[in-house]
């Protein structure tokens, strides 16, 4: 008995772990195995492919620490954090990289990738006049730069910015970063359908799609959703949206 309790972990959940995105994140990624792939793929397809091999995060209710491309092992080799890191970051005490409501490992035109999911399950997440909220001028100073230069590379049309859309450009900013270290990216959108103890609900795709695009445009150009046409040093991009009903049923 005393080495099941030594063995026993305790983890702490918030509110916000039991309704709305991180929820579903959470039940979707809380199967066997089998069916997590699964899921992964009907997100992913026919882009790239998760295989029983990949390394996905969370982990379900068990394991449900979300993944910092910047910080966690896994994703990225620790020269890629490294460098990801300190383009992100001046001063790193206290300070953190984006947290992914998704990510796996995966294979992209046969070559070793990620998928990088950002899932919203109601209108309200999308808001337009976020911006960056890091305490330290050093490091809004940095993430600004990193943003812009993001933004450049990727050329006319784009209006990625710290100071509006914030959480979209740093989506994109990142992946964009994970490309530029060679990394072949696929970035989701992905709206939970049918979460009906939110207000605003998204009800159908299209409903999830005409949302999106609306809130995305002037700072993503629409002709480049759902399309494998962006390509850093010859390494792909491909931003894509889905949706999935993922509830509880009784």
């Amino acid at each position: 008995m005393k080495e099941m309790a030594e063995e026993q972990v305790k983890l702490c959940f918030e509110t916000r772990d039991f309704h709305g995105s991180r929820y579903r994140c959470l039940l979707a990624t809380n199967q066997p195995r089998p069916l997590v792939v699964e899921f992964l793929n009907s997100l992913v397809r026919p882009h790239a492919e998760v295989d029983d091999n990949d390394f996905y995060m969370p982990e379900g209710f068990c394991k449900p620490d979300e993944a910092k491309l910047g910080e966690t092992p896994g994703f990225l080799t620790d020269e890629q954090r490294e460098i990801a890191t300190s383009w992100w970051l001046a001063v790193r005490q206290r300070a953190n990289t984006p947290n992914w409501d998704i990510v796996s490992t995966c294979k992209i035109a046969g070559r070793k990738g990620l998928m990088l999911v950002e899932a919203k399950a109601h209108a309200g997440e999308l808001k337009p006049n976020d911006c960056c909220g890091a305490g330290n001028e050093k490091n809004r100073h940095q993430i600004a730069a990193g943003i812009a230069y993001a933004k450049q590379n990727l050329g006319e049309g784009w209006a990625l910015s710290a100071d509006s859309h914030y959480q979209l450009s740093n989506r994109f900013a990142w992946a964009w970063k994970g490309a530029n270290l060679g990394v072949p990216v696929v970035l989701i959108y992905l709206g939970f359908l049918n979460a009906r103890e939110m207000r605003q609900p998204f009800t159908s795709h299209e409903e999830w799609e005409r949302c999106l695009l609306a809130y995305a445009d002037g700072t993503v150009p629409r002709q480049v959703w759902n399309s494998d046409s962006i390509k850093v040093n010859d390494t792909p991009l491909i931003p894509l949206i889905r949706s999935a009903d993922v509830n509880v049923t009784v």
